[in-house]
């Protein structure tokens, strides 16, 4: 079944294409043959400056579930067994610290729906009935439409080789520096606190690179530039928000 059949999702994403084509073509005179990517960018610039109110949001969510952290510990000592019962002293608490346990997950919706318009933009032969003039576009001659999954199950060239190199080192490289600037908060007893455990959360900050190969080459350049953008803010409103010191 084709979601986008459905006529909203059909206007959304032509409306989409036809933004994001009329944008490359604003910047064709500066970027040339890689419009379609610098354009990519500027929407993704645009997506994070718009949440930047909702990312300082995030960060005081983070602040708070960092001060209240004891608290849930606690609770959980006490009412570990009782299912019902910790779920409402959960609760109450929240309630008490003027707090909502989905804070901040705002950010991660949005970027997952505009990740998933970009997948569907550089995927589809056809957008609302015409031809998808994006699949043309590349990016210093790696196709921003192409996988580097499918590019290695077909024929990987130099070029292809190249940007997608580039892409994924500068992916790691973030989530490296994410790794050791932002270490998981953990308690310093029971199963988080283990090595095996540690080493899984550690891991999970190079999903994103594990992901990336999967994704048209136009959503990795989405992902660079957001990894990139949340690693800086993060680091700024840290220091406006710092955690508490256990």
């Amino acid at each position: 079944m084709d979601i986008f059949a459905f006529p909203p999702l059909t206007l959304l994403l032509d409306g989409a294409y036809n933004a994001l084509l009329s944008l490359s073509h604003l910047v064709e005179p500066l970027a040339g043959g890689n419009a379609a990517a610098l354009a990519v960018v500027l929407v993704t610039v645009l997506v994070r400056t718009l949440l930047i109110p909702v990312g300082v949001s995030q960060a005081k969510a983070e602040q708070m579930r960092a001060r209240i952290a004891p608290k849930l510990r606690e609770l959980q000592k006490r009412h570990g067994k009782n299912a019902e019962r910790l779920q409402r002293e959960t609760l109450a608490l929240y309630k008490a610290e003027n707090a909502s346990p989905l804070a901040g997950c705002l950010p991660l919706i949005v970027q997952g729906a505009v990740v998933g318009i970009l997948y569907t933009l550089f995927l589809r032969p056809e957008i609302a009935g015409h031809a998808n003039e994006l699949l043309t576009h590349d990016l210093f001659g790696a196709p921003l439409g192409t996988s580097l999954l499918h590019a290695i199950s077909g024929r990987l060239d130099a070029a292809t080789a190249l940007v997608w190199a580039v892409v994924l080192v500068l992916i790691l490289i973030v989530a490296e520096i994410t790794r050791r600037l932002f270490r998981p908060q953990v308690p310093a007893e029971g199963p988080l606190a283990s090595p095996g455990m540690l080493g899984m959360l550690n891991a999970l900050h190079y999903l994103t690179a594990v992901f990336a190969v999967f994704v048209p080459l136009a959503a990795a350049l989405y992902l660079v530039v957001t990894v990139s953008w949340t690693l800086v803010q993060r680091a700024l409103l840290r220091r406006r928000y710092p955690l508490p010191i256990s």
